[in-house]
């Protein structure tokens, strides 16, 4: 009989995402559950946060009551600013984004494909948001792109498919996927298992994803 397994919370997603960036790494946390991942940041290890409004060196969530609406990422959520830190204009944002300048960027999605395809910004739905806003940069820009996302729908359908049926907002762009059940690897060959929640059996996993993982 199979294990139960426990998904991970949004929290603790967050600190899985965060244990895989590396020292000095200069990252964009997209808007959503990405922005968890500067709250789980390792202690001593220096990780330079950028937000596409014109931000580099944040910090962590400001305390309840010492927020400063002033100072707020992309999603217009209130964050503090590290020693150090830096604003700039809207357009250099964008130049460092397109650049090449931006190590990791963690994004959202609504599909991810085995071979790294991404569809992160409208599923067709009346009062969804009309635009792809700067995701398109980022997830192109970026060296390595990592989406953060549930691995299912709140229907039960893998939102990790082999081919996207939402618009896509780049192609061949996504290295991994972290998810609650499972941590993936995208390549020209299809998904890679990095790994999985306790007592989540790989077939189990290829079940629900509908795909083959290799291990």
């Amino acid at each position: 009989m199979p294990m139960a397994y426990q998904r991970r919370t949004k929290d603790q997603l967050a600190a899985r995402v965060a244990q895989d960036i590396f020292d000095g790494a200069v990252v964009n946390l997209g808007i959503g559950q990405p922005t968890l991942v500067a709250n789980h940041l390792p202690a001593g290890r220096e990780v330079i946060l950028h937000s596409e409004n014109g931000i580099l060196g944040m910090g962590p969530a400001p305390a309840g009551g010492a927020e400063d609406y002033d100072l707020i990422n992309a999603g217009k959520q209130p964050v503090t600013l590290l020693p150090g830190g830096a604003y700039f204009h809207h357009a250099d944002s964008f130049a460092m984004m397109r650049g090449g300048h931006l190590d990791i960027c963690v994004l959202g999605a609504f599909q991810v494909s085995a071979t790294g395809d991404l569809a992160n910004w409208s599923t067709g739905e009346p009062g969804a948001i009309p635009a792809v806003g700067g995701a398109m940069d980022l997830a192109i820009g970026a060296k390595q792109t990592w989406v953060m996302m549930d691995l299912l729908t709140k229907t039960g359908e893998s939102k990790v498919v082999e081919r996207c049926s939402y618009p896509l907002t780049g192609i061949g762009c996504v290295k991994r996927v972290y998810s609650d059940l499972a941590t993936l690897e995208c390549t020209p060959q299809g998904l890679k298992l990095i790994d999985k929640v306790d007592g989540l059996d790989h077939a189990e996993l290829e079940r629900l994803v509908g795909l083959p993982i290799a291990a």
